[in-house]
């Protein structure tokens, strides 16, 4: 079982393994939504606060409340697009002309 599946199970106190391929499915697509969204690929480590918002994600998406997640995560949302954009900017202007 990967790491993000475990903390997402714990997360969402479930003890049982019927459900892991469809947890890891939710994962997966919501993985997909972020990549969508900034356009960059992110490690998801358990430590990474981008973490936080995919398991946010999977838990509106797991209770049927996805259409909610946007609305209550705007703030944290324009947060992490702002943060790529950054840093794209950065990686951007550190790079020479030839």
């Amino acid at each position: 079982m990967s790491e993000l599946l475990a903390e997402l199970k714990s997360r969402l106190r479930i003890t049982w393994n019927d459900e892991d391929a469809e947890l890891q499915r939710i994962i997966n697509r919501a993985k997909s939504y972020f990549e969508k969204l900034t356009s960059k690929a992110f490690s998801f480590d358990l430590d990474d606060w981008e973490t936080e918002l995919l398991f946010e994600r999977c838990r509106y998406v797991y209770n049927n409340a996805a259409d909610e997640f946007e609305k209550n995560f705007s703030d944290e949302l324009k947060r992490l697009i702002l943060h790529v954009a950054l840093e794209k900017r950065a990686s951007n202007g550190n790079q020479k002309d030839p």
